[in-house]
């Protein structure tokens, strides 16, 4: 018997073999997936808070995987993990490795050579890294973790609001993050930009 999970859009559905990989057996509904995942998450933002991160180390696979098994290790065996699995998003996960490598040597170019504001920098290799998909599921959320201490350790600025100024609206945001995420998918960042700093 297999966890019955009904995703929204923009989610990404999970196998059963990643299914089984989760931790906290009394969980029925993804409500309550999400109410664990957020609880593990808040703890993987508190460690942001309280670290001291080099900028050299940021922009590495070890620190990718380690940012999201901080997020979700407390609730999917899995997290920390690359897929094995193809989703409906994202490469093939044989090249998650070198796509994800092509982005880390990107972004150290851009910052080297200020190729963007730091802003989109820190948007881009958000977007890029959603786009790779690199973890059976959570990689929304972290890529904005990412992108949020790239903007505040590498270049000290505050992190990105990401539209929740209002959290009365969560459909209104998700609908916007998922239309602005789809105009970044045909090369207009702005639309992600300013979602980003609404």
């Amino acid at each position: 018997m297999g966890l019955n999970l009904e995703y929204q859009n923009g989610q990404t559905p999970l196998n059963e073999e990643e299914k089984d990989g989760l931790l906290i057996k009394t969980i029925g509904t993804l409500q309550e997936l999400d109410e664990f995942e957020q609880l593990n998450i808040e703890k993987a933002i508190e460690w942001t808070i309280r670290s001291k991160f080099k900028t050299e180390n940021i922009l590495t696979e070890k620190f990718v995987k380690q940012v999201h098994k901080k997020m979700f290790g407390g609730v999917w065996k899995w997290a920390g993990n690359f897929r094995k699995s193809e989703k409906n998003i994202g490469v093939s996960w044989i090249k998650i490795g070198i796509e994800l490598h092509c982005l880390l040597d990107d972004t150290k170019y851009w910052i080297e050579n200020k190729t963007y504001s730091p802003d989109e920098i820190a948007i881009r290799f958000k977007h890029r890294i959603v786009k790779i998909h690199c973890f059976p599921n959570g990689n929304g959320r972290h890529s904005r973790i990412m992108a949020d201490i790239i903007i505040e350790t590498i270049f000290d600025k505050e992190i990105f609001t990401w539209g929740f100024k209002n959290r009365f609206q969560a459909d209104e945001i998700r609908y916007n993050y998922i239309d602005a995420l789809k105009e970044a998918d045909n090369e207009d960042i702005s639309k992600l930009l300013d979602f980003a700093r609404k």
